[in-house]
């Protein structure tokens, strides 16, 4: 058929050009990946050995611990809001505040913290070092003066605004950004403060470790038992945030390159943070845009600076559990990094902005704005060829190979450094399980948040109304004992 023939002769033409390129573009995007495993390693090896002399109770005790305004916004979270405060509240560091900003809820959540922690109206004076769209319309208080808790009200303005309302009630010199629903290890303030305390001159900001609670035990806000999810969605999530934060953070932290610390759980001198004027309300992707702004600001000014980053697993999150939900994460995460890489697309490959402009800049832009693009069309054009009979099978097996065998290998890496390291899944189950998701992640899901993710990135080049959508959760495997 006329068509068959014209379509042969097209795909051979584009493959002609494309075919070893697309090879190399996966051969070096798996090893970048497997390059930042071997610098993460070296913390993680750096880390065990502190671990005996890590003077967590001296840290305590310590006069040079700077203070932590531990700073969260809470959007209708009536069921699970008293426990989060509670257990933000009971973290082990010698001077921490809470600061609750209830961004205009409708359900019941203030009234749960009102009743449970005594609070009473105050009059206070709003500082006004970030601007914010919405002011508090009150400032509540326990009673006891004791329980060095804040609760803000105000009309709804997004998350973002929420917190620079935090940031400017805060009274401490560190700023922590965490989420309502997520949990934090006991030692989570001591950690993410020993940076600032090794290094106070330069450490501007510190990202932390979030890992995906799905499936973990779950006590009075602290985690009891990690465990796989054993639902393949998330159990291949466990595997992305694994490979994402302890690995690719960390290593991009040792060549002091960081270009994101995840608004989930992040920490920031407030001086800093005021200097930038806090978050950008209007970006999507408003943790990556602000560390950028960071990057920024402090390099044009030549003040010496660093933004680095936590190995300890310290912060507990929920993720997605059905592909409706993933798919507005996915689509909204790509949109975020294509706005932002555009926003600062004057740093890519200048040469005033050191390694982060000759390096984790161009990175981002090749191997995670473009990434989904070249993958979907790479692995539809080489299984067309294929088809046809373009493509022998010798090409075609090393492709599968250095695509997707690599990327599995390298992720079993991943969990190699990470289980030595922590050894968090004990239960030889889980890691059935997670030997089993590092070949699903594979074998469709890959391919799946691809195509989200480029959704994502049309969405915002057509110029479309970000709508965020309800982000429905389970909840946490809550234990009686």
């Amino acid at each position: 058929m006329d068509w068959i023939e014209l379509l042969r002769a097209a795909v051979a033409a584009v493959l002609a050009f494309v075919a070893w390129p697309v090879l190399v573009y996966f051969l070096l995007i798996n090893t970048s990946y497997l390059a930042m495993i071997v610098l993460a390693t070296v913390d993680f090896v750096s880390h065990r050995q502190r671990v005996p002399f890590a003077g967590r109770e001296e840290l305590m005790r310590s006069r040079t611990m700077p203070g932590i305004s531990v700073v969260t916004a809470m959007h209708n979270e009536e069921m699970g809001i008293r426990v989060a405060v509670e257990s933000f509240l009971s973290l082990q560091h010698p001077h921490h505040e809470v600061i609750v900003v209830d961004d205009g809820s409708t359900d019941n959540g203030f009234e749960v913290l009102r009743k449970a922690f005594d609070l009473v109206p105050v009059t206070r004076r709003m500082p006004q070092d970030v601007a914010v769209l919405e002011a508090p319309t009150s400032i509540h208080m326990p009673r006891d003066g004791r329980t060095r808790l804040t609760v803000v009200r105000k009309a709804n303005s997004g998350r973002s605004d929420s917190v620079n309302a935090g940031v400017n009630l805060a009274r401490e010199d560190l700023v922590l950004f965490v989420d309502s629903d997520s949990i934090l290890d006991p030692g989570a303030l001591l950690a993410v403060a020993r940076p600032f305390i090794e290094d106070p001159i330069t450490t501007v900001a510190a990202g932390g470790v979030i890992r995906a609670a799905n499936g973990c035990r779950v006590k009075g806000g602290r985690v009891l038992d990690v465990r796989m999810p054993g639902r393949p969605l998330a159990d291949i999530q466990v595997l992305e945030y694994l490979r994402a934060f302890h690995l690719g953070r960390a290593g991009w932290s040792r060549i002091n390159a960081l270009l994101l610390i995840s608004g989930a759980f992040g920490v920031f001198r407030r001086d800093a943070l005021i200097s930038v004027g806090g978050f950008d309300t209007s970006s999507i992707g408003e943790d990556f845009e602000l560390v950028m702004r960071l990057h920024k600001t402090f390099r044009q000014q030549g003040k010496p600076y660093r933004v680095t980053f936590l190995t300890e697993p310290i912060c507990w999150t929920e993720v997605p559990d059905t592909a409706a939900v993933l798919r507005r994460q996915r689509s909204r995460w790509h949109r975020g990094l294509w706005e932002t890489l555009w926003a600062y697309r004057d740093m890519l490959f200048n040469p005033r902005y050191g390694r982060l402009g000759l390096v984790a800049v161009p990175y981002y832009w090749v191997f995670e704005l473009i990434a989904p693009l070249l993958e979907l069309l790479g692995l539809a054009l080489i299984i067309l060829g294929f088809a046809l009979g373009l493509v022998s099978w010798q090409y075609f097996l090393l492709f599968m190979f250095v695509a997707y065998a690599y990327a599995i290998i390298v992720t079993l890496a991943a969990v190699t450094v990470e289980e030595l390291s922590y050894h968090k899944y004990p239960r030889w189950r889980d890691l059935g399980i997670t030997l089993i998701a590092a070949v699903l992640e594979n074998a469709g899901y890959r391919q799946l948040t691809a195509w989200w993710r480029l959704e994502g990135w049309f969405a915002a080049l057509t110029g479309r109304q970000q709508k965020w959508g309800t982000m429905t959760r389970l909840g946490f495997t809550e234990v009686d004992s």
